[in-house]
């Protein structure tokens, strides 16, 4: 390791999407044009390595780049298959090479901003600054942005449950056109659950193209043969039979109200996955990413304890109450989505989602899901 001590006004430790975004709107305001940022990961990512998917009800900084959109979904559970519009919002899909190209050409035009290919082994507070040790260097900085999760300590506690949105997604190629593109499948529960939440999520993105994701939420991973065989029955029962797999994926994401922003400090901040912004009750990140980034610029410019950031909201204990369900019953996950698609607009749910309705809202919302799973949930953790 280089002895001497290298100093920036920011560091960013992890170049994934997190990481990025938060670079990514630094650049774009001019109230970190004269502060010096530096960017580390092992590697700088441009492959598509993941498929990220989102509502919005506007125009947004990505619309430039989206893969594809729709104004319909199709949820399909134990009541029949529903279509519905979900407009004012469109659902949104942009492919993970597109965005890593489109912030590294921003990114590049800052002099201000550097990267650097190290593996950073450990982020530690000191008495008024942060620290970054890498396998080569040791950086100081007032204000370290954290994206990469370094412990498992969330999934030894016992207080939070821990469940895991794992998936496989083929990206599928037939040779005749098959597929209509006016309707995402959100969730299609019409698969065998083999005691678990599963389901499948498909994005027709061509008349011949598609993405088939095998999903689960639940706490073990399967072997990956699983996943594709689930896939592959899915495909035979469509009818799909001639087609190619031209890209695959692969993911796990926690889901857990574990409270990861314990460990901010007052120059260190944990961000992404790694600061507990995935949505605990769906795993749906980037949306998150997306708002909490916006939120974190403008707290980074009041220069304030880093520790302060973050605040527990009643959405966070509506996250805690679904997943003690699914971790205690993960068979019903099934029910409960339905349920609630079955008797809800799919605006409530999607404004529900993105943590914007008000209390009242949220009361016809439980009132119309498993109550009883609710409180029963709800009174063992109260008392």
């Amino acid at each position: 390791m280089n002895s001497a001590t290298k100093n920036f006004d920011y560091i960013i430790v992890g170049g994934g999407a997190s990481g990025l975004m938060m670079a990514y709107r630094m650049s774009k305001d001019a109230y970190f044009d004269d502060k010096s940022i530096l960017i580390l990961d092992q590697i700088k990512k441009s492959s598509n390595d993941r498929t990220w998917c989102f509502w919005e009800k506007n125009i947004g900084d990505w619309d430039d780049i989206l893969n594809h959109s729709w104004r319909d979904i199709i949820f399909k559970g134990d009541s029949g298959a529903m279509q519905t519009c979900i407009e004012p919002y469109v659902y949104k899909m942009i492919k993970s090479s597109d965005f890593y190209q489109k912030v590294w050409k921003i990114i590049s035009t800052k002099q201000n901003i550097q990267f650097s290919e190290e593996n950073v082994v450990k982020i530690q507070q000191e008495e008024s600054l942060g620290v970054v040790f890498t396998t080569e260097n040791k950086y100081h900085s007032k204000r370290i942005i954290n994206s990469v999760l370094f412990s498992d300590v969330y999934q030894e506690q016992q207080k939070y449950p821990v469940l895991q949105q794992h998936f496989v997604g083929y990206f599928v190629k037939t040779k005749e056109p098959v597929f209509t593109t006016n309707a995402a499948t959100f969730m299609d529960f019409t698969i065998p659950q083999k005691g678990n939440t599963r389901f499948m999520y498909v994005l027709p993105y061509a008349e011949n193209e598609a993405l088939f994701e095998y999903t689960l939420f639940s706490k073990e991973l399967l072997e990956y043969t699983a996943y594709a065989d689930a896939i592959k029955a899915y495909l035979e029962d469509k009818n799909i039979t001639d087609y190619e797999i031209v890209e695959k994926e692969q993911g796990a994401i926690p889901m857990t109200s574990y409270k990861f922003w314990n460990s901010n400090s007052v120059n260190i901040i944990h961000i992404g996955t790694a600061g507990g912004w995935s949505k605990a009750s769906t795993g749906f990140t980037f949306k998150n990413i997306d708002k909490k980034t916006r939120h974190l610029i403008n707290h980074l410019k009041k220069e304030t304890s880093l520790k302060s950031f973050q605040k527990t909201n009643r959405f966070w204990f509506y996250d805690l109450l679904l997943l003690d369900i699914l971790s205690k019953h993960n068979a019903k996950g099934a029910a409960v989505f339905s349920r609630m698609f079955k008797k809800l607009s799919p605006q409530l749910i999607l404004k529900f989602l993105d943590e914007e309705t008000t209390f009242s809202k949220e009361l016809k919302i439980f009132s119309n899901m498993q109550i009883r799973l609710f409180s029963k949930a709800l009174i063992k953790r109260l008392f």
